[in-house]
């Protein structure tokens, strides 16, 4: 089927993104739609019309508040989670309060986001522990496969094992459950960045039974940016530290946790991000979002199969395994002077990346995509490449 032929549910007129810009990178920062920037907006204004009353009386209740309809989005309790920034700032929250010292591993892909790799690799300056990226080798085949090639890689120091659930650079969506399940049968902490998979995919956090799942809010699930979450199994809580120490520490308010008391309150701030997700969880569910993400994934596979077939490169998987954001290979060149070109010349927003030594473009759709936008990049694509 064309792009021509695909229609995707009409969503494009809640949104805000540049109506002159061709905006397929939806999977770097996303994008909030108009209501749920109304809620932030009211938020930020009640904390304004009385800060001492919000901050210092009615947040923790807020907080609560806002976290019930996100445990039940993800399938987890109320109390197994707090609201942090972004998914850096809760892998870095677990990084550094895990006891890792000299001998000990951490096993990752060679799939996962440069921050957070810089992340593990500044740990390992610091304690003399090694932190490893297993190769993945590209095109994937089967979960069974990808989880064995994965799993030469552990070995009996191997501690903890950290692995994104959709990767940044590949658009993959890999099995947590099944490698949660084997991490936990040979005694090793999970630690999951899931900072792409929040409404982008169903998800079942307890079913997934990662020990620590760290994901944003602000991108697929198109809250207000500054809102992610930090999901703590009930057993590894206490294993966490504050990288803020603030009033949160050692305050042991009656009914709250050591967990929800150190990241509940870090000192002054906005928390309108956070108090906004469930606007944001209410806006997907009132716009029928199932429908709109099988739309953008069916818009996206034939941009990807035209793609592959006009640059006349192979495909790194087959559509199971990606679904509103896939990774198309490209000739090879500078990144940076395609990515300029794109956005310079055919007003195209989309990232370009170098993975394992050869370039790529990351393809995301969301619900105010439509085949316009494919038909342009197309359009470009050849002009860039083949003419």
């Amino acid at each position: 089927m064309s792009v021509k032929q695909l229609l995707l549910p009409v969503a494009a007129e809640h949104f805000q993104v540049r109506p002159d810009i061709t905006f397929l990178n939806h999977g770097s920062f996303g994008a909030c739609p108009r209501p749920v920037f109304a809620t932030y907006q009211q938020w930020q204004s009640a904390l304004e019309a009385d800060p001492v009353e919000f901050l210092g009386r009615r947040i923790d209740d807020l907080l609560r508040e806002a976290r019930l309809p996100l445990a039940a989005y993800l399938g987890t309790q109320a109390d197994h989670l707090v609201f942090v920034p972004n998914t850096t700032a809760g892998v870095n929250i677990v990084a550094r309060s895990l006891q890792l010292g000299p001998g000990d591993e951490v096993l990752a892909t060679d799939h996962e986001y440069g921050a957070s790799d810089r992340t593990w690799r500044f740990l390992c300056t610091q304690r003399g522990m090694s932190y490893i990226n297993q190769p993945i080798p590209l095109p994937l085949e089967s979960e069974e496969e990808m989880v064995e090639q994965f799993w030469q890689g552990v070995t009996p120091r191997t501690k903890v094992i950290f692995i994104s659930h959709i990767t940044s650079p590949t658009a993959l969506i890999f099995p947590m459950a099944k490698i949660c399940q084997r991490a936990r049968e040979a005694g090793i902490l999970t630690v999951i960045d899931g900072a792409h998979a929040p409404g982008q995919i169903p998800l079942n956090l307890e079913e997934i039974g990662a020990d620590f799942y760290i994901g944003n809010c602000h991108k697929w699930l198109c809250a207000p940016k500054g809102s992610a979450f930090l999901y703590a199994s009930p057993e590894h809580q206490a294993l966490l530290q504050p990288l803020i120490v603030s009033w949160g520490y050692e305050s042991l308010k009656p009914g709250i946790s050591s967990f929800q008391d150190y990241f509940g309150w870090v000192g002054t701030d906005d928390p309108a991000a956070f108090l906004s997700v469930p606007s944001a969880i209410a806006f997907q569910q009132e716009h029928n979002w199932d429908a709109v993400r099988a739309a953008c994934h069916e818009l996206a596979a034939s941009a990807r199969q035209e793609i592959a077939s006009l640059l006349g490169t192979q495909l790194i998987c087959s559509d199971t395994w990606w679904n509103q954001m896939c990774t198309i290979q490209v000739p090879d060149g500078d990144s940076l002077a395609l990515q300029r070109t794109l956005r310079e010349t055919w007003h195209i927003e989309m990232p370009v990346v170098v993975w394992n030594n050869h370039r790529y473009i990351r393809l995301s759709i969301q619900g105010y995509n439509s085949p316009a936008d494919v038909e342009r990049l197309l359009t470009a694509l050849h002009a860039i490449f083949v003419q």
